[in-house]
């Protein structure tokens, strides 16, 4: 496959950054392969994007829910077509495995025809007033310019789920990609473009997060933003909003874990911490790092767990054997090998993975193999921090009670799954769990598009993302009284 050419799009034009500087975006699989050039934008360049933004804002506004939609279902058309080509553009730039990165695309398509459809749905309430003469009643306005800011591990999915509804409710976007996938992202902005989504409804520009993401966070005609990514990040992007009162949606971290009840199917138990664990190589918000296990049925787990990751095959996420890809990038794969050491370090055991591939020729490649540690305990910092990447540590619980309260020991409250069988386990579990998403005997990675998503503690800033919940952070309520 030919390297692409990425420029930046604004105002419904395709433009190079003012400065002219171009990025590479390679093969996590191999850093030696090129996929391609992109923009490193500056300030002016996100000016005009802005501008470009604020321009269309009215005409955009003064569209019907119905009318929006339709340039959405048209973009989904569009993204069906071309399934495939994403995919494997997908892959290549971030290494996930093909089908994983064709499920994502096809979930994006499932987005963007799901909001296209909220364009007819009711946006308020009639609401009695106390005078007899009078009718009242609340609609709904858009923001305004909306800023979005998403990451590499998700690069078609996170975007469209916070640029669909952002369009249907009547904003105008700006839209900062991950440079790490920006390639794919240009896939995805022509999908819009052939839509005829009218100029500067949705602007993409491409540059650096200390430039552009902090540029968004702090310029005075984006009215909010929403942002996935870390906590040092997503803080920063907040403040920098809240010190302006730009209305703001953070979406970050995860320690998520999986409670193993004594009378779990130790076998569904075990395929699903793997599954949620290591696919996409461990590296989503909601991913399982955290396995705690009551001592009844520890030894037995942690067996059949080890017997099953051994059988993983590790490699290039085109191939069709391969299992799981590599680290999105270099520094990942150095972050989770320094965890790794810092497990050894502070007392844990590795049983197995956490190294390099012995295979030569995966050597171009960020790969790591999948780490499961025992005897972990809950003040370690594998077992305390996010790692973002195929890390397992196995925590063993004394009782039931104790593995809740395990699963609650730490600053953040993302996602969290349960296998038992028992109904009171699980109404427990449900009732004490501090997360914003709880699944029962279902692994803790699966995000529903329909249904709210968000997380608790210091996982998000407390709103929801997806479903119907979307419309209360893209909109105001605006109350309205008429009297005759």
């Amino acid at each position: 496959m030919n390297e692409q050419h990425v420029k930046n799009y604004m105002n419904g034009q395709w433009r190079s950054a003012d400065s002219n500087e171009t990025l590479t975006s390679i093969n996590p699989a191999n850093r030696n392969e090129i996929i391609g050039y992109i923009p490193s934008s500056g300030k002016s360049d996100l000016n005009a994007a802005v501008q470009a933004s604020k321009e269309a804002r009215l005409g955009w506004k003064k569209l019907s829910g119905s009318q929006r939609g339709d340039f959405l279902f048209r973009a989904a058309d569009i993204m069906q077509s071309r399934v495939d080509e994403i995919g494997e553009i997908m892959t290549r730039e971030m290494g996930k495995t093909l089908p994983e990165a064709k499920g994502e695309t096809l979930r994006g398509i499932a987005i963007l025809r799901y909001y296209a459809g909220e364009g007819m749905r009711k946006v308020g309430d009639v609401i009695p007033s106390t005078d007899a003469d009078a009718f009242m009643y609340t609609t709904r306005t858009p923001l305004g310019s909306v800023g979005v800011i998403s990451p590499w591990n998700f690069p078609v999915a996170i975007p469209i789920w916070k640029i669909a509804p952002a369009l249907i409710y009547g904003n105008t976007v700006v839209w900062k990609p991950a440079t790490e996938t920006a390639v794919t992202a240009a896939k995805i902005m022509e999908c819009f473009h052939d839509a005829g989504l009218p100029a500067g409804v949705l602007n993409m520009i491409i540059g650096s997060g200390s430039v552009i993401g902090q540029g968004i966070a702090e310029h005075e005609d984006i009215n909010g933003i929403t942002f996935t990514g870390s906590n040092n990040v997503g803080k920063a992007v907040g403040q920098a909003a809240l010190a302006r009162g730009a209305k703001y949606q953070l979406e970050m971290g995860g320690k998520n874990p999986i409670i193993i009840a004594a009378d779990a199917n130790l076998d569904l138990a075990v395929d699903a911490t793997i599954s949620g664990g290591l696919r996409s190589t461990g590296q989503k918000c909601t991913a399982t790092s955290r396995v705690i296990v009551v001592k009844e049925i520890y030894e037995q787990f942690k067996e059949k767990l080890v017997e099953r990751v051994k059988e993983l095959k590790v490699g290039d996420g085109i191939d069709a054997a391969t299992w799981m890809g590599p680290c999105a990038n270099e520094k990942q794969m150095e972050t989770v090998l320094s965890y790794i050491e810092k497990g050894v370090a502070e007392g844990a055991v590795l049983l197995y993975g956490g190294t390099r591939p012995e295979n030569s020729s995966l050597d171009n490649g960020f790969y790591v193999t999948p780490a499961i540690f025992d005897k972990v305990t809950s003040s370690m910092s594998i077992a305390q921090e996010e790692i973002f990447g195929p890390v397992l540590a196995l925590i063993e619980a004394t009782s039931f009670e104790e593995a809740i309260e395990l699963a609650n020991d730490t600053e953040y409250g993302l996602s969290a799954s349960v296998y038992t069988q028992n109904i009171g386990k699980m109404l427990t579990f449900i009732q004490d769990m501090e997360a914003g998403l709880v699944r029962v005997n279902a692994e803790t990675a699966g995000v529903e598009l329909q249904a709210p998503f968000g997380g608790m503690k210091q996982s998000s800033s407390h709103s929801r993302e997806q479903g119907q919940a979307a419309i209360e952070f893209f909109t105001s309520i605006k109350t309205v009284f008429i009297k005759p």
